[in-house]
């Protein structure tokens, strides 16, 4: 277990997580178990929890679900059997059996489906199962959870008493009611219960006309309810029997307490194993919800998340139907500080936190909202200063609250920690406190440790561009509207847009331009450059992207050319062979052509068929013996390159065929534009020379 105190865990939100994860449970002794979870430094522990997670969460909404695993706990019952003689309640062996059943269930579903539950078999394998325990109880009580009547010869004789004796006061009851009710002796109700018996209901006037024991009257006094005579003596009978039901029931109880009291650690371990069960359900499910996975162990030191996201801020966004923000974020050997600045509400903070959170939630066994691409390593300590620590009990200012914990930082970090400061430096004098924190952060650097710290001071962002293993970092801020971009970029510090800010919340330009002449020239030129190389770089960064694409555009047009060029090659590659062999038929009927000629002229029948002879001779010298499945396959293939040959030859007959006729049309129009113009000048000329005779 890594020792970390409850102010980080608080201020990473860690317990928020927790109650989340929690209210995904269905027994009180998970729930418990869950919001007792604390961080671990062990990567032995904590892989295979992640491991057992993600097999659970794999399973949700699977074809064949892992079987319920919902129980009652057993702790009053544990208790019990370390008292000597002590018996358990029914109820009691009823949760025993639950959690039995369950337990057999559970490990037998695993063992079934261990390929693809190989881990969750592992951790299942480490408690015994006891159904041999089952018997024991099933002998005792039936489905229902009630003592059977052969749980024991006696029970069982006993309880054949009772029914004849509650025959016996059925009869004699019915009798009485009958004998006394045809008298008018009874109100209209004539029957009720009374002390669990049952009792005729007399009139007042004639009670003493009924023989029995007055067991009652109603409020006014009208009614007086009576046992009948006749089954006062069976019902006496009857106590005496259910006396000895109680005392045999409670004989069998004791004989089967028992007889589980030895097994008592190992339905203690059933019950922790079902009780792990139920916070692996719930962390599997939480996972679930907000999209989590597990990171790649380094056991380098290196923690790589992409496209990570703070999963309170995760779960909240998705309630509102807003947009989260992933980040990512490096930290190595060569990279292990990094100093984020930038205007406040820029998203610094939530950055530091969801480091923060999502490490302790790993080392805690929990997926965490991440790609799968991310690499984590475990550390041994984990030291956050965030928020505002002032404390009024003690009587420390905020200064004096973060100067001791800086102390406590000082001890404790060493190359196996992870340090996250908020605002480093702030509550004193902004130079006196800028240089004291400078030289904290000299000393986090020299003993190797990994961080993250946020500041508007620029003697830190000065710092981290001079020392060789740290870096800065902003989060992005558009300039125009004044927005935040939420986007963390790496390599460049961050302007805080404090005057940009003012002025965009209606503070007048004429006061934010007397505050500018209040600071020093050098350090508002500073702050200016610092804004315009973000503005540069963000064009820069934009147009990087652009190129990038048109880049994969290219390429994917280029692989598209290529593969066009290929098909188009195999095709001219089968049309030659498609015409080398047409020539060669067509060579071969040339030669066969000139001998039939021949021997038209000259009847050699002899010579006509050694020519012939020799022609297939030189043919079949070509030919290579093919099998039947390649000379089928051949076939096919020549089919349907000729049939591909003969659609086009096709489509080009009549392509050309168009254009003739298309050549025609645009002829004969030419023709008759030709006439119309010759007919317009003939008469244009007739009518010229008429006007020149007149």
């Amino acid at each position: 277990m890594i020792s970390i105190p409850v102010k980080t865990l608080e201020s990473l939100e860690f317990p928020l997580v927790l109650n989340q994860i929690a209210n995904y449970t269905i027994t009180e002794t998970g729930k418990e178990k869950v919001l007792k979870i604390v961080p671990l430094s062990n990567a032995k522990d904590i892989i295979p929890e992640l491991q057992r997670t993600y097999e659970f969460k794999v399973s949700i909404n699977s074809d064949n679900p892992i079987p319920n695993h919902d129980f009652d706990a057993i702790n009053k019952e544990l208790f019990l059997f370390q008292i000597e003689n002590s018996i358990l309640e029914i109820s009691g062996f009823r949760k025993i059996k639950t959690i039995i059943e369950t337990t057999v269930i559970l490990k037998k579903y695993f063992d079934k489906y261990k390929e693809f539950y190989n881990n969750l078999n592992q951790f299942s394998q480490q408690t015994e199962a006891t159904p041999f325990l089952l018997n024991n109880i099933n002998e005792v009580f039936d489905n229902y959870g009630q003592i059977r009547n052969n749980a024991s010869k006696k029970l069982s004789e006993i309880r054949s008493e009772l029914l004849h004796v509650k025959g016996k006061i059925g009869v004699s009851f019915s009798q009485a009611l009958s004998r006394y009710g045809s008298q008018d002796y009874l109100d209209d109700i004539k029957e009720t219960i009374v002390e669990n018996r049952r009792v005729l209901a007399v009139k007042a006037m004639h009670r003493k006309k009924v023989k029995g024991a007055v067991l009652g009257s109603s409020k006014t006094g009208s009614i007086v309810y009576i046992e009948p005579q006749e089954t006062l003596e069976f019902t006496n009978e009857l106590s005496s029997l259910l006396y000895e039901e109680a005392e045999e029931i409670k004989r069998i109880l004791k004989s089967l307490t028992e007889s589980l009291r030895p097994y008592a650690p190992l339905l203690e371990n059933q019950q922790n194993y079902l009780t792990h069960i139920d916070v692996l359900s719930a962390k599997a499910r939480y996972a679930y919800t907000i999209n989590a996975t597990i990171p790649n162990i380094s056991t380098q030191r290196r923690l790589f998340l992409k496209n990570a996201y703070h999963p309170l801020l995760l779960s909240e966004n998705k309630k509102r139907k807003q947009k989260t923000y992933p980040q990512t974020i490096e930290l190595h050997q060569e990279n292990r500080i990094i100093v984020i600045s930038g205007p406040n509400a820029g998203g610094k903070s939530v950055t530091l936190k969801t480091v923060g959170l999502l490490q302790l939630m790993l080392q805690s066994g929990l997926l965490i909202p991440a790609d799968a691409q991310s690499e984590c390593f475990i550390f041994n300590k984990i030291l956050t200063d965030i928020g505002d620590n002032q404390s009024i009990e003690n009587h420390l200012s905020t200064y004096s609250y973060r100067l001791k914990t800086m102390n406590r930082f000082l001890k404790k970090c060493n190359k196996n920690t992870l340090f996250l400061i908020d605002e480093f430096g702030t509550g004193s004098d902004p130079e006196l406190g800028g240089a004291l924190a400078e030289t904290f952060l000299e000393v986090f650097y020299q003993r190797e440790a990994f961080g993250i710290i946020t500041t508007h001071y620029t003697n830190l962002k000065l710092l981290a561009s001079e020392l060789p293993f740290a870096t800065n970092a902003n989060m992005q801020f558009n300039r125009k509207s004044l927005e935040p971009m939420f986007q963390l970029q790496l390599g460049e510090a961050g302007s805080s847009f404090t005057f940009e800010v003012a002025q965009k919340n209606g503070i007048p330009y004429s006061l934010i331009n007397k505050a500018k002449k209040k600071i020093e020239r050098g350090k508002v030129r500073f702050d200016k450059s610092i804004a315009n190389l973000q503005k540069e770089r963000f064009q820069f960064r934009k147009s990087t992207e652009e190129l990038k694409k048109t880049s994969e555009k290219a390429k994917l047009q280029t692989k598209q050319l290529e593969e066009i060029n290929t098909k188009i090659q195999e095709k001219l590659e089968s049309y030659q062979v498609l015409y080398d062999n047409n020539q060669r038929y067509i060579s071969i009927g040339k030669k066969v052509t000139s001998l039939a000629e021949t021997f038209f002229y000259n009847k050699r029948k002899k010579q006509l068929l050694d020519e012939l002879f020799k022609l297939t001779l030189i043919i079949n010298s070509k030919l290579k013996k093919k099998k039947t499945v390649e000379k089928k396959k051949e076939k096919i293939k020549q089919q349907a390159i000729e049939k591909e040959v003969t659609q086009k030859k096709k489509k080009i007959r009549e392509k050309k065929k168009k254009e003739k006729e298309k050549r025609k049309k645009v002829k004969k129009r030419k023709k008759k534009k030709k006439k119309k113009k010759k007919k317009k000048k003939e008469k244009e000329k007739t009518i010229h020379a008429t006007d020149t005779k007149n």
